[in-house]
């Protein structure tokens, strides 16, 4: 009974295979790995690309910061040139001027020159420096026989007149002038006013 019962014990003792499993990829998931690392390779090359990009915005911002430091260093040194010598070309007109004076003052020390003589010379450097004025765009101020003007006269004082109208400005004691059209000294005037009726009796 026991060798019959043998070849049973045997085949329930067996166990059917285990099915093994396949580590082999199949195309699907062979082609979404490979689209996976694709995908990583054109992230690290824009990455790269970006980088670079960036670097190169860095330098063009360092190198227009040192050109703009450059600017102003010159700018800076031409202002100060201008400030410097913007008034040469009129001290060199004003250095004629100097010239004639000296001229005149050394001649009537010596007694060379003639009272008349003097004055001639006198009145030719006068013209010279009003032409100078005019030049740099410095004018007088119109001032006698005009209405009285505030804005470029200044009243010294007034004087009863029947020969001017009342407010009107009889005298001029020093010029006034205007440079480009601002004033920048007015003239000082004496003004007329009506005469008092005190005063007409008396006459």
């Amino acid at each position: 009974m026991a060798d019959k019962d043998e070849p049973i014990n045997k085949m329930e003792s067996e166990e059917p295979p285990k099915e093994q499993k396949d580590t082999q990829e199949t195309p699907k998931e062979t082609k979404k790995n490979s689209s996976k690392k694709d995908a990583c390779k054109k992230e690290k090359s824009e990455l790269e690309a970006l980088k670079e990009e960036l670097a190169a915005e860095q330098d063009r911002v360092l190198r227009l910061s040192a050109e703009f430091e450059n600017y102003k260093k010159r700018s800076s040194k031409e202002l100060s040139d201008f400030k410097k010598f913007a008034n040469e070309s009129l001290f060199r007109q004003l250095l004629t001027v100097v010239d004639n004076i000296e001229r005149a003052i050394g001649s009537a020390k010596d007694g060379e020159t003639e009272v008349a003589t003097l004055l001639e010379g006198v009145e030719m450097t006068h013209k010279e420096i009003l032409k100078f004025l005019t030049t740099f765009n410095v004018k007088p101020v119109e001032a006698a026989g005009k209405a009285f003007d505030p804005a470029f006269h200044q009243a010294v004082t007034q004087q009863e007149s029947g020969d001017h109208p009342e407010n009107t400005v009889m005298a001029e004691l020093q010029k006034g002038y205007l440079f480009h059209e601002r004033l920048i000294r007015p003239s000082m005037v004496v003004v007329s006013k009506a005469i008092t009726e005190k005063e007409t009796e008396n006459k």
